[in-house]
């Protein structure tokens, strides 16, 4: 389990020093509890680990997009990296000085632009010609200039899932570095009077384990910039983005000691401004998914174990057959034998987990769903009009709710019926 979920001496699964139990039957299931503590932790260390290169540290809010989450991190600190108009606003409300955002993401439309030139934010990352010359159209209807930074493809594939790994040139993502692709572009930008040069950016997926693929990625980046500075042009800001992993199957905290140090290598006396962009390693071990059993089935080859959650409250298993640690909330008893922990969802890949070992469980016993602080809310939905579950906030031993439970009445009251003949 992770570092911020413990069993007491009675051995109930605890964060904070509360009892899951006891939050689960307060604020009812399925609920998704995070340990801010745990997050503050994290951020520290990550933040410490990358202070000797004076590292500017912005959260990526699509891991975990919760306001008590980000106003919490706001307040160590931290700026934020955001994909959409949502979450320049989500960013605002917690209390992120608009200064300290970075937009990234490859379709920002006009409005969205719009509203950041408006709100004065730190940085776009651009990632095309057409993006370019879109916020150069929409920066001299406002009379402002955009700081704008070239996002580049450095065409480093990391060990990752296919569907969040980013730095290949066969993706959409950023400006290729080859063929003078991206040279061409910032010296477009840099020479364009509406624009003001950020620098560079770079990310290359997600969940990475192996630091070898950032020191490629970083080398390449730090080339390319380094012979953008010969040309003259300004390049202050090397933005190295995120996609450092977690242990899931394990659970426990990331060990930013190694990364830290593999930037201050490559780039110590370099002379660039460093931006990063950590997401998941910051949430994700710091957050669980409680649920309820509903029923025991068993089946031919197996036993159902069928709970509240389902897979519109936590995609991650279903979509990326990611692993998520299963535990109970009470004293764990010895396994018993292979379960499916699956949700009442009309799905078949409606699962938290598959072929684990699991103890005795019955009817309304409790369970919590590891390492779900990332990637978890953020991508909930209502599917068969399920409202997804609520989320609260374990710190300084106390329970914060940060958003409740939708009940279905909110979900219809989002409707219209049209006249119908």
């Amino acid at each position: 389990m992770t570092n911020s979920f413990t069993r007491d001496d009675d051995g109930r699964l605890t964060v904070g020093g509360l009892a899951l139990e006891d939050i689960a039957a307060t604020h009812g299931t399925p609920l998704y509890v995070y340990s801010g503590d745990g997050i503050r932790a994290d951020y520290r260390n990550f933040a410490a680990a990358v202070a000797p290169v004076d590292g500017k540290v912005h959260f990526a809010l699509k891991a975990n997009s919760a306001l008590g989450v980000i106003a919490l991190l706001a307040s160590q600190g931290a700026g934020a990296d955001i994909v959409s108009g949502g979450e320049l606003q989500r960013a605002l409300a917690a209390g992120v000085p608009a200064a300290k955002i970075v937009f990234s993401g490859v379709g920002k439309s006009t409005a969205e632009i719009g509203a950041a030139l408006d709100a004065g934010i730190g940085q776009i990352n651009a990632e095309s010609t057409a993006e370019v010359e879109a916020i150069s159209r929409i920066a001299a209807a406002r009379g402002v200039t955009a700081p704008v930074a070239l996002r580049v493809n450095v065409d480093v594939a990391p060990d990752t899932h296919a569907k969040i790994s980013t730095g290949q040139r066969s993706t959409k993502f950023g400006v290729s570095t080859a063929q003078n692709e991206a040279a061409t572009l910032y010296r477009r930008l840099a020479g364009d009077a509406h624009i003001r040069p950020a620098g560079l950016a770079v990310h290359i997926g997600s969940q990475i384990l192996d630091l070898d693929p950032f020191e490629r990625a970083y080398t390449a980046l730090l080339d390319f910039g380094s012979a953008l500075r010969g040309e003259g042009l300004p390049v202050p800001i090397l933005d190295l983005g995120g996609g450092i992993g977690v242990d899931y199957e394990a659970g426990i905290a990331t060990d930013f000691t190694a990364y830290g140090k593999l930037v201050s290598r490559i780039f110590a006396d370099s002379g660039f401004q460093l931006g990063f962009e950590p997401g998941r390693s910051i949430v994700a071990n710091n957050g669980a998914l409680l649920t309820r059993v509903i029923y025991i089935k068993d089946g031919d080859n197996k036993r159902f174990v069928i709970v509240d959650a389902a897979m519109n409250d936590l995609l991650r298993p279903t979509l990326y057959e990611a692993h998520h640690a299963v535990l109970p909330l009470a004293p764990a008893g010895p396994a018993e034998g292979l379960a499916d922990i699956v949700g009442p969802v009309c799905e078949t890949g409606d699962y938290l987990a598959q072929d684990r070992m699991m103890p005795a469980l019955g009817e309304g016993d409790g369970l919590a769903v590891m390492s779900a602080g990332a990637y978890g809310a953020v991508m909930a939905s209502s599917y068969n009009s399920r409202p997804p579950a609520g989320e609260v906030m374990v710190l300084d031993g106390e329970c914060h709710v940060l958003r409740r439970q939708r009940n279905v009445a909110e979900l219809l009251a989002e409707e219209v019926i049209p006249a119908l003949s």
